[in-house]
């Protein structure tokens, strides 16, 4: 495989990594500018030449992956014999600078309603690069996506009868927005969404009022208080006021973009 093929590998499954490239070569080095390879926490694929360049390169690469919202960054090491070296001497006489880009694993968000909110809040979020899943048991709500693309994110369209399969079916660390037109689906999607072990948020739309029957609800069908205070209802930002679709929408992101931003400045990658 290609260093490319790689990449598309590991965003499919969802795996963090970073993206080593030889920026610039002064003198004799192991290999050209533009000589690429990919690290992850357990593996390396392709090669910059070997040696203590590459294994310093590694050995950073994956402190990166550890750390908290890390960022490109660039290094440069000469290959002589006087130049430090903590895993073995390389006698080229070059020196090599290296471009290090992690390579994030993309949020995944799943709408649960794609009625009027629902699309005005999938046409915001298809902006972002997310995996983002849409799902409706309306198959015609479904059939007007493409007024979506260009899209930056990767939109996958979700039409089930049962859209507890969905949510079963997300990744940890998945965010869920429940907005369906039925309140006793949504009741249903809560319900599921809190048997879900690895879901990072759970939104759901409605007054105070319909939050007040549904934390009743789940309560008697079993949930502990402090599974169903992951909920967030009403969700949005509350300051922002207005009942546009359009408006609720944007709200709704504003908040939901924000946590995701704050969950990425502490936790590591």
């Amino acid at each position: 495989m290609t260093w490319m093929d790689v990449v598309s590998e590991l965003r499919r499954d969802r795996r963090p990594a970073v993206l080593v490239t030889v920026a610039a070569v002064r003198g004799h080095a192991p290999r050209e500018a533009g000589a690429k390879m990919v690290v992850t926490a357990e593996e390396v694929f392709e090669t910059i030449g070997g040696g203590n360049l590459e294994m310093t390169a590694v050995t950073r690469a994956r402190e990166l992956l550890s750390a908290p919202a890390p960022g490109p960054e660039m290094m440069t090491l000469r290959l002589n014999d006087k130049a430090p070296a903590k895993y073995g001497r390389q006698c080229c006489g070059g020196e090599v600078t290296v471009l290090l880009e992690p390579l994030a694993v993309p949020t995944t968000i799943a709408i649960f309603g794609i009625g009027n909110v629902g699309l005005e809040l999938a046409r915001i979020l298809s902006r972002h690069d997310v995996d983002l899943h849409l799902s409706d048991f309306r198959p015609e709500y479904l059939d007007g996506l493409g007024v979506l693309e260009p899209a930056v994110a990767r939109i996958h369209p979700e039409p089930a009868v049962v859209g507890e399969e969905v949510i079963g079916r997300l990744p940890a660390g998945s965010h869920v927005l429940i907005m369906t037109h039925d309140h006793a689906e949504d009741f249903h999607l809560c319900d599921a969404a809190l048997r879900h072990p690895g879901l990072a948020s759970i939104g759901l739309i409605g007054s105070s009022a319909k939050w007040t029957r549904f934390r009743k609800n789940l309560a008697e069908s079993g949930h502990e208080e402090s599974a169903i205070d992951r909920i967030d209802c009403p969700i949005g930002l509350p300051d922002l006021p207005g009942k546009l679709p359009a408006t609720i929408a944007v709200s709704v992101a504003a908040e939901l973009l924000k946590q995701i931003s704050s969950d990425r400045a502490e936790v590591p990658s």
